[in-house]
């Protein structure tokens, strides 16, 4: 899996590393155990400086996406769970994202279909 950062974009690099990772493990190009580049070498490979990259992999092990290893550095985690934690965080994102799509007048419909569109893309499928 490629990693490509836009550094013109207002989303910051940590959070669009985080945010690659979580899609490419969503649309299986990073298997269960798989292992990703280190730090180091990530960061050098993208250029930027080796404690963005180390925020992004420990917001990562925070929210069970990966798993940190001494020996074998960073891996896709085995399995994910749906915490309470996350099942919050997910609520408090879509109610947030429900008020804007209601503020802009789309139709219950239409952000539903929007969002089984966009989960099916998030699988690697096309919507």
């Amino acid at each position: 899996m490629i990693i490509e950062i836009n550094t013109l974009s207002a989303t910051t690099i940590c959070d669009q590393i985080r945010d690659q990772i979580v899609l490419g493990i969503a649309a299986k190009k990073l298997e269960p155990n798989e292992p990703l580049p280190s730090v180091r070498s990530l960061a050098a490979d993208l250029g930027i400086n080796y404690h963005t990259v180390n925020k992004a992999y420990s917001l990562l092990c925070d929210e069970s996406y990966i798993v940190m290893d001494r020996r074998k550095g960073a891996v896709v985690a085995h399995s994910i769970t749906n915490g309470d934690e996350f099942m919050e965080k997910l609520s408090r994102t879509l109610l947030l994202t429900s008020a804007e799509a209601i503020c802009h007048n789309m139709s219950e419909t239409e952000f539903v279909k929007l969002c089984a569109d966009c989960y099916q893309k998030a699988k690697g499928g096309t919507p």
